[in-house]
């Protein structure tokens, strides 16, 4: 059972750990609009009212409000997000909109992708009144963005799957060990008829199929004589074989892979036949 939690256990550590990295993945881009928000005052000589708490209002996309109005350069805005990605790390890919508060109306947008030239960034010089501004920004995977995600998900299914292989075939085992109707117990044995073998701790002892026939008429009559004339008929003669000497060779092969349980043995009951003595 043990095993069973620990391999349960890994595998959520292993989905723990992208769930992790996407809440660092957030906390940093939270960090970085922060940024933007006060380098924007700071250009307004304003050091002392609030950027409010940055929103994340859908997934990669986020909110900027102030405590107080102000104007927006839309050029000072494009390099100040620019500077703030590339330090924290954020994707190059971006779009940015300006909204004002009272009607929610884009009053300046512009999207940035991983070079300048690729981005659409309108009317960069023509400044926005003073007035009370959200600005939502949103983020978008790049490809390599996306491979990484691809690959961190196939590795995990991947992991998940031979979890799963590895714990369904160490249960069929126990079963196999704790319920197997196909096997008896001889003393420290364990007796698979079916396969014929025998088990007793980690050896495997192999049977021939007469063995096999033979020792399970003494499993299913411990410690009962068997006549010799029984044996030969059920083993061999009902197979239309016909025998001398065999049964003794057979029997003293079956005393010899049985010798290594001294709780069971197989005696001779002199001119009648066999039994199987189980303590």
């Amino acid at each position: 059972m043990f095993k069973y939690t620990l391999y349960l256990f890994l595998f959520i550590c292993l989905v723990n750990c992208e769930s992790n990295q996407e809440t660092m993945r957030e906390d940093r881009a939270k960090v970085a609009l922060r940024s933007v928000g006060h380098q924007l005052l700071l250009q307004q000589q304003d050091s002392s009212s609030l950027v409010l708490p940055i929103k994340q209002i859908e997934p990669n996309k986020f909110e900027i409000t102030f405590q107080n109005p102000l104007k927006i350069y839309p050029d000072s805005l494009v390099n100040v997000f620019k500077q703030s990605a590339k330090l924290s790390d954020l994707p190059g890919h971006y779009l940015v909109e300006v909204l004002q508060c009272e009607d929610t109306q884009v009053a300046y947008s512009y999207e940035m992708k991983a070079t300048v030239e690729k981005g659409i960034v309108p009317c960069r010089e023509r400044e926005l009144p003073l007035g009370c501004y959200h600005i939502h920004v949103q983020f978008f995977d790049t490809v390599k963005a996306k491979e990484e995600h691809s690959v961190w998900h196939f590795l995990v299914g991947g992991i998940f799957v031979v979890l799963l292989l590895i714990i369904g075939k160490q249960l069929r085992k126990r079963n196999q060990e704790n319920g197997n109707p196909n096997f008896e117990t001889l003393g420290g044995f364990k007796f698979y008829p079916e396969q014929n073998k025998l088990i007793k701790e980690a050896t495997e002892i192999s049977l021939s199929k007469k063995e096999c026939e033979l020792l399970a008429i003494f499993a299913a009559n411990p410690n009962q004589i068997i006549k010799r004339e029984e044996l030969t008929k059920r083993v061999w003669e009902d197979n239309g074989v016909i025998v001398g000497r065999s049964l003794d060779t057979y029997i003293s092969k079956l005393r010899q892979k049985l010798k290594e349980d001294t709780s069971i043995k197989l005696t001779n009951v002199h001119g009648v036949g066999y039994k199987l003595e189980v303590a």
